[in-house]
């Protein structure tokens, strides 16, 4: 092998061909990567439910953007697009069931730390008309700031904090064990957009700026997420109340049998059906909910948080508000798997009683078929016997015409004397070939 040779030559020759999934599973690692964010900044974020938006739609609204006229379409198709516009960026990230919209700019100094309920929806660069014709259904909005503050300074610095969101309860956390404070109060404003404060020393690096905002974004954007199941949650309850009642029902009927085979039949596959129907229909959701509930804990357990004094952190305040919610969406997806178990149970119990039922019948059917086979087979015998006196009395008299014949030709014989005669012999001829024939059908078979 030459020293020479290029990496990609070398790739090529010292390994196996490439699966064509490799690239794309190895640079999905890269597929989303973290903002730059320079301090002290402002990030307009905006996640939409994207159920029946479609890539095209969200390409024709990027291209709405100053100079984005002519974006491809093709760009869209990694699921990650970064725009870089006139004094801010959008970021375009498209998931399962949302997409998330994120602007950052400069953050101007009538917002800054010690401000006091600052207007952060004036300042905005993107334009108004263009931020409201997301295509899709908001699911969470939030206005950040991210801004330099002396971290040393706890009280005076959630006092700023405090002055800068108003007369609200604050939820807060130092970040990373200390390198920069997170504020918010989780509350939707007159505009539609919550606010969170991201507080960090000077010499804070973009990068670390730029995970920390995603970090916190993502949270509230799982959270939320997460929560959508919880509706679902409490229409099914009443419901599955009723069918557990009916299933019971059904089971004390199928003990006590008082009611038919095919009433419990009917009834419970009506229940089968309601029972299935919403399984299908909302397994998903219950599903897709464990999924973000787990990634709202990774976010969290990412943050590293340390309580500030006197003031709930976020990872305490989504376990008391969070919790409760994801914990009745499992015990309602559990009662219904565990619903749908009972009535697949119920039901084998039923089609066993059916079949022993079935059974018993079969039973006493074969009973009256061997019953009438016998007397068939009496009735059979005696039409036989009957047969054989009527076929031996033909042949007698055939041989009676054949001797009076013979008598009429002047041989001399005594016609009704040799008929006589040969009646015992008529017989035994005859029942001899029934019985050779019978003989011959058993054997066959």
């Amino acid at each position: 092998m030459s020293m020479n040779a290029t990496p990609t030559a070398l790739s090529s020759s010292a390994l196996p061909p490439d699966d064509p999934q490799r690239t794309s599973l190895h640079n999905e690692v890269h597929a989303r990567p973290a903002a730059r964010v320079r301090l002290p900044a402002l990030v307009v974020f905006v996640a939409v439910l994207n159920t029946e938006v479609t890539r095209a739609q969200e390409c024709e609204h990027l291209r709405r953007l100053p100079g984005q006229q002519q974006l491809p379409l093709d760009s869209l198709h990694g699921n990650f697009l970064r725009l870089r516009l006139d004094g801010y960026t959008v970021k375009w990230e498209r998931h399962t069931e949302f997409t998330r919209y994120s602007i950052v700019q400069m953050l101007p100094d009538a917002a800054l730390l010690g401000a006091n309920q600052p207007d952060l929806h004036a300042p905005m660069l993107v334009p108004p008309e263009w931020l409201q014709g997301i295509p899709g259904r908001t699911v969470a909005a939030i206005q950040m700031a991210l801004v330099h503050g002396d971290l040393g300074q706890e009280r005076a610095l959630m006092e700023q904090a405090q002055t800068w969101f108003g007369d609200t309860t604050l939820v807060a956390s130092q970040l990373g064990n200390g390198h920069s404070w997170a504020v918010t109060d989780f509350r939707i404003g007159a505009d539609g957009f919550e606010r969170m404060l991201v507080i960090a020393p000077p010499g804070t690096t973009e990068t670390r700026a730029g995970r920390i905002s995603q970090r916190l974004l993502e949270l509230e954007t799982y959270r939320l997420m997460a929560l959508r199941g919880l509706p679902v949650a409490k229409v099914l309850g009443p419901m599955l109340t009723d069918a557990e009642g009916a299933l019971a029902d059904i089971t004390a009927q199928l003990e006590n049998k008082s009611a038919t085979d095919q009433d419990l039949l009917d009834t419970l596959v009506s229940l089968a059906a309601r029972v299935e129907r919403a399984t299908a229909e909302h397994i998903y959701r219950f599903s897709a909910t464990r999924a973000y509930d787990t990634l709202v804990g990774q976010r969290i357990t990412e943050l590293r948080e340390k309580a500030i004094p006197g003031t709930q952190t976020i990872g305490e305040f989504m376990q008391r508000r969070l919790s409760p919610a994801m914990a009745t969406v499992a015990a309602t997806a559990q009662r219904l798997t565990s619903l749908s178990e009972r009535v697949s149970r119920t039901s084998a119990l039923l089609r066993t009683r059916v079949d022993i039922a079935t059974e018993v019948q079969n039973q006493q059917l074969l009973e009256k078929l061997t019953r009438g086979q016998e007397l068939q087979l009496r009735l059979q015998s005696t039409v036989e016997g009957l047969s054989i006196a009527a076929i031996s009395y033909y042949v007698v008299s055939l041989l009676l015409y054949g001797g009076k014949a013979l008598k009429a030709a002047g041989i001399p014989i005594n016609p009704e004397i040799a008929a006589g005669a040969l009646v015992p012999v008529v017989l035994w001829a005859v029942w001899h070939t029934t019985r050779r024939i019978h003989a011959k059908l058993h054997a066959e078979h």
